[in-house]
């Protein structure tokens, strides 16, 4: 898709109301995948000629990685031919992966992917362990340390490319509501006195949905936010909250074309589906953000993952490109368009390392309480992946079942 035809962020345009257990793969490691034959000893530090590399995007990410991945492949003709893209959605990246591996055809070479299509990954061991290959990508990276965190959630299963930290947070038509919810109890009794006016996305399909999702259970004070079971205070009040919501959109962008033409005032949105919409024309440039008060971040990152199966040349051609993509000065082209605010994934990238464009984006719609709010308010890293999966099929049979 063009770049021009966004928005998708964090997990962009993505379709599928549905997040079955026969999708997620919800059970044990699939005994049936391929055992890894790709140790680093058995991997060249170069390949033995230019690969084609084949990249599937679940996640909207190309918005920020494509730049640094099309000028990798620029300036090292010697390691990749070319690359294609491909794009799908999250709910069928698993099925998508696990066929090709079971045919012992692996054509997907690098995925490009949310916490959402790494956890169904995780869950059916199809994912091959980059931790083995942490020397050949330089080291441990120097991430952030709310990034270093999401790191640690990939199980040694990915590669942490963008971070931000999420939200959630609220986006609204300034016209139809002049006084925004500062509390979850507020907005459900906002959306009592306006119903059908709330919306948000499936969780396992939106960033902003699954982000206020993860961010009731610090809000409304359950036992263990991290155990999807004990979120009885979250269950309750997002059964009594779906009385007053018409439906639940499949995507984040919906939410933003629903808010536009008026049929919805009040959006679950992050710092990166404020600032970009509005500044792609999606959602007027007057729409506002508003916190909840005492909130927690959830923060969130998108990771390279590389389907187990995959030749030893192309391996090596997609360790060089994620070192590559790791560097400052081709970080800073994560600040993108606003998309995933700020984006860098790595310490030591202001933006004013970014390229021109995207500083006078993040000029004229960023938001300065966004970097007081990031630095104001904790940080929690997104669930496990069994615990994401886990809140994911709950969310089904708890309240969009209903």
């Amino acid at each position: 898709m063009p770049r021009n035809s966004r928005p998708r962020p964090v997990v962009h345009a993505l379709a599928g109301l549905l997040v079955a257990a026969s999708v997620f793969g919800c059970g044990a490691p699939d005994d049936n995948a391929p055992a890894d034959d790709d140790s680093p000893a058995a991997i060249p530090d170069k390949p033995s000629k230019p690969v084609a590399l084949e990249i599937l995007d679940v996640a909207g990410n190309l918005q920020l990685t494509q730049p640094m991945i099309d000028d990798f492949v620029e300036q090292n003709p010697d390691i990749v031919s070319k690359v294609s893209y491909d794009k799908a959605p999250a709910p069928d990246l698993a099925g998508k992966i696990k066929a090709q591996q079971q045919a012992d055809r692996v054509q997907i070479d690098l995925v490009l992917t949310g916490t959402d299509g790494l956890a169904a990954g995780i869950s059916q061991n199809l994912w091959t362990d980059m931790s083995a290959h942490e020397k050949a990508i330089g080291g441990a990276p120097d991430y952030l340390e709310p990034a270093a965190d999401m790191q640690e959630l990939a199980q040694g299963k990915g590669t942490v490319l963008v971070y931000y930290p999420s939200g959630p947070l609220i986006q609204y038509s300034p016209g139809k509501v002049t006084d925004p919810p500062g509390s979850p109890q507020e907005l459900l009794a906002w959306a009592k006195e306006n119903p059908k006016k709330f919306q948000y996305a499936d969780p396992a399909n939106s960033g902003p949905g699954r982000t206020f999702l993860m961010g009731l259970p610090h809000l409304l004070g359950d036992k263990d936010p991290k155990d999807p079971k004990s979120w009885d205070k979250t269950w309750k009040y997002l059964k009594e909250l779906d009385k007053y919501i018409d439906n639940y959109a499949s995507g984040t962008t919906e939410t933003m074309q629903n808010l536009a033409d008026g049929q919805v005032d009040m959006v679950a949105t992050t710092t990166g589906w404020y600032i970009n919409p509005r500044a792609l024309g999606t959602v007027p440039k007057d729409v506002r953000v508003a916190h909840f008060h005492d909130m927690t971040w959830v923060t969130d990152a998108q990771y390279a993952v590389v389907p187990r199966g995959v030749d030893a040349d192309t391996m090596s051609a997609v360790l060089r490109l994620i070192k590559w993509m790791l560097t400052p000065e081709q970080q800073a082209k994560a600040y993108d368009d606003g998309y995933f605010y700020p984006g860098p994934a790595v310490k030591d990238v202001p933006l004013e390392m970014a390229p021109e464009k995207s500083q006078q984006v993040i000029e004229e719609y960023g938001a300065p309480e966004l970097d007081t709010w990031i630095e104001e308010f904790p940080k929690q890293p997104s669930l496990p992946a069994e615990q994401q999966v886990e809140a994911f099929d709950m969310w089904n049979r708890e309240v969009a079942s209903q």
